[in-house]
């Protein structure tokens, strides 16, 4: 699969929660987990991060929506139970997000909000848990970008091998910067 993804929280209070999110991350292979105005201590959610997942993916802690620092071209993408908001079956992952959840008793803050790129939501009759979510939202990031086979128009399993990668023809650097698909010229 092509580009990143992080995913954090805000304002979370249950730490076996946030532990059952990053061990979740940590499985379907997040570049980064963060917190945003949560108090959150490795050892406490470890409990449930069975996989001690802050030792094996950056961890990042930041106290504001005003301190959330993204890499370059990261989209934040807002996971919440808004009127307005994508339904996640209908939506298409960025190739680089980060992607954050509010907290248990609440929603995000209107701070974060406006730093959001897009909302999306789970199309369910009423808010699943908070690890159940964020597990969610990766495991369908994982299916829509990732290279599987097609489902079979019958139940049960693909019938066909997943396509193979084709790689295009080498470029090449040209001198100036530039690139180009043939070798450079060689003096022999």
């Amino acid at each position: 699969m092509r580009g990143y993804f992080g995913i954090g929280v805000e304002g979370i209070s249950k730490q076996m929660n946030i532990g059952n999110l990053f061990r979740s991350a940590h499985a379907f292979g997040a570049s980064f987990v963060f917190t945003l105005a949560a108090n959150y201590r490795p050892g406490r959610g470890g409990k449930s991060d069975t996989s001690q997942a802050p030792e094996h993916v950056p961890y990042y802690a930041f106290p504001n929506a005003a301190t959330l620092m993204l890499p370059a071209d990261c989209k934040l993408v807002a996971v919440e139970l808004l009127a307005d908001a994508i339904d996640l079956p209908s939506f298409r992952h960025p190739s680089r997000a980060a992607y954050i959840l509010g907290p248990e008793r609440g929603e995000l803050s209107v701070e974060t909000l406006k730093r959001c790129d897009h909302v999306i939501r789970i199309p369910a009759k009423f808010c699943v848990n908070l690890g159940v979510a964020g597990a969610i939202v990766m495991y369908d990031r994982m299916l829509s970008l990732g290279r599987h086979q097609e489902r079979p128009v019958r139940s049960g399993g693909p019938t066909e091998a997943a396509p193979r990668h084709t790689f295009g023809d080498p470029i090449f650097r040209a001198g100036g910067g530039g690139y180009r698909k043939n070798p450079p010229a060689t003096n022999q």
